[in-house]
């Protein structure tokens, strides 16, 4: 669970910083990107039945322990079951990187 919990973290934490500098770069670089370095760097903060995913200084979504579900959240701590985004098996299906995650479209076979 820990590995796919630190998998999580990456793949979020990867996919906002490419859009903070995708936006940065068509936004022709009026200031420096380090304005925004502390707002992709995202942690874990385990609980007891939820593992906390904090993206910046923010939490934004929230990991059952037991099932691996993701969900976003109403207020910190408090899980919005109806903002479900899978599970931590499924999360190359999603795309992480915006206010909220939304699901790829499936590729043509």
């Amino acid at each position: 669970m820990n590995d796919k919990l630190e998998a999580f973290r990456a793949m979020v934490e990867e996919q906002t910083k490419a859009r903070f500098v995708a936006d940065w770069e068509r936004d022709q670089r009026r200031y420096p990107i380090e304005v925004h370095a502390t707002a992709w760097p995202c942690k874990i903060k385990m609980g007891r039945k939820y593992a906390n995913v904090d993206v910046g200084r923010s939490g934004k979504y929230m990991v059952e322990l037991d099932t691996g579900n993701i969900f976003g959240i109403k207020g910190y701590g408090v899980i919005h079951r109806g903002h479900y985004f899978g599970t931590l098996d499924t999360i190359n299906a999603y795309d992480w990187s915006g206010y909220r995650a939304f699901k790829r479209q499936q590729q043509a076979a």
